[in-house]
């Protein structure tokens, strides 16, 4: 894992709960954003543009992923 990563600010959404099934993100240089699972610490964390993390939680505030 790059350094950027290993040290980057993660957090996680208050709505979490306690038990561990929890996304993070952590914003990152030139406007990028990184995303990781809690539950797969051994996997690299996905970074995506600041322009498709801001469509994703348009999306996510609009209901889009609701079932």
């Amino acid at each position: 894992m790059n350094e950027e990563l290993t040290t980057a600010a993660w957090r996680k959404s208050s709505f979490s709960g306690d038990n561990g099934n929890c996304l993070e993100v952590a914003p990152l240089s030139k406007g990028r954003v990184g995303i990781r699972d809690t539950e797969q610490s051994n996997m690299q964390p996905y970074v995506v543009s600041a322009s498709v993390w801001d469509a994703f939680t348009k999306a996510v505030k609009a209901g889009e992923f609701d079932f």
